[in-house]
């Protein structure tokens, strides 16, 4: 029988594993060609613009995390509060390997991009790879260090403390550590991305009719580093926090639900360690068989993206079903079975039906290109109207994957359900890590003057890059609704475990809805959403529009940069587009973690007295709840409409509609220019809002159960 050290060091040797594995790919693309003196200079620039946002967040953050640190100390040290001070250390475990992962994969991409676009001279194969290489950097990197932590943390809590559900309450601070870089990493570099991107666009495509990567943009070097610290560190700090809050919360309800006992409790506990470990291992295996001919076209090229992972699915898809025959979960082997495969084939499910909605190869988008001819008004109606359309099939997922994990295993279904869905995590965050890359080296080519058929080379990555970029932000969307039910069930069966009185009898389902303070918890967590996502859009906009002057008067001052005559100021507009996200992320992020806290606070203050006819426990239950449901549509919404838009407006400029120039792609621009904050900030960023108030309420949790004694 496998006992937990057993597991554990089976974990960590995938971990290893996963660790080596991008040790070579990372050398194996820096051994790539660097091209010409211009490219190596332009990839310069935005090798030190990354970093110079990266340093400027990762110190604002820093404090954020000291700050909570220092409180999780305190608490654990009140009597009765329930809390640890293991989770004060599992907290900054999360954070640094949340915020190496992020370094790592961004450091290897600025990289990565000039040497994409010199393979890409070669052969479109040789590009793929390199580009591809890059992107499984940071995917291994995200999974080796998230489970490589869980793995040694759970086993020193349960040896430290002896018992296994206090030790899975401590580690929830590892989430919760990933989630609080998260937050800024999503939010900040969304920020940035789209400031740079849309301030580019409105004044280079729009107002002076120069392409799209032009070097005389002075806001290209910015757009290009956007790139990076949105889609790349961003990303990998977003689904790092899914990947190891989904583990977490399967081995709390594993210790909380009481479904489980003897040997079932240990095979509950160990069994998602052992999917995410198998999970590894297959997607490093599936990378090698992401590869392309010379000529292919989109259709082909986004086939060996397919092979990959519907051929990592299908394994881990077999390794599922031997690992729940093979430990004793009693007679729940099949159920258990059953939870994590609808989990898997969900997460594929989304994928497929983001790309139908996102991919100019399908109806959705193709109309939205020709709706471009009716002029900009009806290019952002049809876009909102197809963003809204695109939430039925994911939604539809997401309830028949709930509804039967449950069925089969209870709320213990739901945590395995969503370690089933990010289980291949190795090689889908690589599709999407993959994108940026894909599209700096386009930028490069273009900024290099290099050969018309290097060029449409990194064209046909960059398109491509675009459609597994929007399929990975439905799966992140996906995943991170999964894993947020998962949390919010932890939550509440921490909050009742002992016979706590925390519930009371909102506890019955039967008074639920008709209890005025969980009704109002969903009104309010249903509102967080709309508030966090316009804070979002409303600081694109204003450091769009700092960039848009700072680009006109570029223009208007600097004289000879229209004619290539003189380079324009990159730096200048990379300083304003990292000023702008420091100073902007912060609200967001205060918001998201402070009304938990809050709501928890109010709570265990107003047991027994007035307070508490208006807030108790259940109306924090609320709003995790309200929250999810409006999180989850509205990202999808967002996320899909600002791909669609992206999508139909290079479907015109491939020669459709008028192509480049023409009134259709001008409208298609504005339609772009509208959908960059609602697919790469907001609508990202609402996947960390629903996670970090799950996990927060979860770290909590101990508190808030020790002020209700036992009814």
């Amino acid at each position: 029988m496998i006992d937990l050290n057993t597991t554990a060091t089976l974990a960590i040797a995938a971990a290893a594993v996963g660790l080596l594995f991008a040790l070579y790919q990372r050398n194996f693309v820096l051994a790539q060609d660097e091209g010409t003196e211009r490219m190596r200079q332009i990839a310069a620039a935005i090798q030190r613009g990354a970093q110079a946002f990266l340093s400027r967040e990762y110190r604002a953050v820093t404090i954020l995390v000291i700050i909570v640190t220092i409180a999780l100390v305190v608490l654990s040290q009140v009597p009765g509060s329930g809390m640890s001070i293991l989770t004060a250390v599992a907290f900054v475990f999360g954070a640094l390997a949340s915020g190496l992962s992020g370094y790592i994969g961004m450091y290897i991409a600025v990289r990565a991009n000039v040497r994409t676009a010199q393979a890409a001279s070669q052969s479109l194969n040789q590009g793929l790879r390199v580009a591809f290489a890059s992107g499984t950097v940071m995917s291994t990197m995200v999974v080796s260090l998230a489970l490589l932590g869980i793995s040694l943390l759970f086993v020193v809590f349960v040896n430290q403390l002896g018992d296994a559900a206090q030790a899975a309450s401590a580690l929830a601070g590892f989430g919760f550590g990933g989630t609080s870089i998260a937050i800024f990493a999503r939010v900040g570099g969304g920020i940035y991305t789209k400031a740079a991107d849309v301030g580019a666009d409105l004044v280079g495509k729009t107002e002076a009719g120069i392409p799209e990567d032009d070097p005389r943009n002075p806001a290209t070097i910015a757009d290009n580093v956007g790139d990076n610290v949105g889609d790349v560190a961003g990303m990998g700090s977003d689904l790092f926090e899914s990947y190891a809050s989904s583990i977490i919360a399967a081995i709390s309800l594993a210790t909380t639900v009481g479904a489980f006992a003897g040997d079932g409790l240990l095979a509950a506990q160990i069994f998602p360690l052992l999917v995410a470990a198998a999970g590894l291992i297959i997607s490093i295996i599936a990378s090698f068989l992401v590869k392309t001919d010379e000529g292919a076209d989109q259709e082909r090229l986004l086939g060996s993206i397919r092979t990959g992972i519907y051929s990592a699915s299908a394994m881990i898809g077999v390794v599922v079903v031997l690992l729940g025959l093979g430990l004793p979960f009693g007679d729940m082997n099949g159920g258990i079975i059953i939870a994590t495969l609808s989990g898997l084939i969900g997460g594929v499910l989304i994928g497929y039906f983001t790309e139908y909605f996102t991919a100019d190869t399908y109806g959705p988008t193709k109309a939205l290109s020709a709706s471009a001819e009716g002029g900009a008004g009806i290019v952002v109606i049809r876009g909102l109207a197809l963003g809204m359309m695109s939430t039925l099939a994911p939604v539809i997922v997401v309830v028949v994957v709930t509804l039967l994990a449950t069925s089969q295993a209870g709320l213990y279904g739901v945590a395995v359900a969503a370690v089933g869905m990010l289980s291949t995590l190795g090689i889908t965050l690589a599709t999407d890590a993959y994108g940026p890359v894909a599209d700096n080296a386009g930028g490069i080519a273009e900024m290099s003057d290099l050969p018309e058929e290097v060029r449409d080379r990194t064209d046909a990555l960059d398109s491509l890059g675009n459609t597994t970029a929007a399929t990975g932000k439905g799966f992140a969307i996906g995943s991170a609704a999964m894993t947020a039910l998962a949390l919010t069930a932890a939550f509440i069966t921490a909050l009742t475990a002992g016979g706590s009185s925390a519930l009371g009898a909102a506890s019955d389902p039967a008074s639920l809805l008709l209890n005025p303070q969980f009704v109002t918890g969903l009104f309010i967590g249903g509102l967080l959403p709309y508030v966090f996502s316009a804070l979002t859009m409303v600081a694109v906009g204003d450091a769009a529009q700092q960039i848009v002057e700072e680009v006109r008067r570029q223009f208007r001052e600097i004289k000879g940069i229209m004619e290539g005559e003189q380079e324009p100021d990159y730096e200048r507009c990379v300083a304003i587009s990292t000023d702008s996200a420091i100073k902007q992320m912060l609200l967001p992020g205060i918001v998201a973690v402070g009304v938990p806290v809050g709501m928890a606070l109010l709570a265990v203050i107003g047991r027994g007295n007035v307070i508490g006819e208006f807030v108790a426990p259940i109306s924090l239950v609320g709003v995790l709840l309200g929250s999810l449901v409006s999180a989850f549509m509205l990202a999808v919404m967002m996320a899909n409409a600002g791909g669609a838009w992206d999508n139909a407006k290079k479907n015109i400029e491939a020669g459709n509609y008028g192509g480049k120039g023409s009134d259709a792609h001008k409208a298609a621009v504005v339609g772009d220019t509208v959908g960059d904050p609602f697919k790469d900030t907001s609508g990202p960023s609402l996947n960390i809002l629903l996670k970090l108030l799950a996990i927060v309420s979860l770290v909590i949790a101990p508190l808030i159960g020790s002020a209700f004694p036992p009814i």
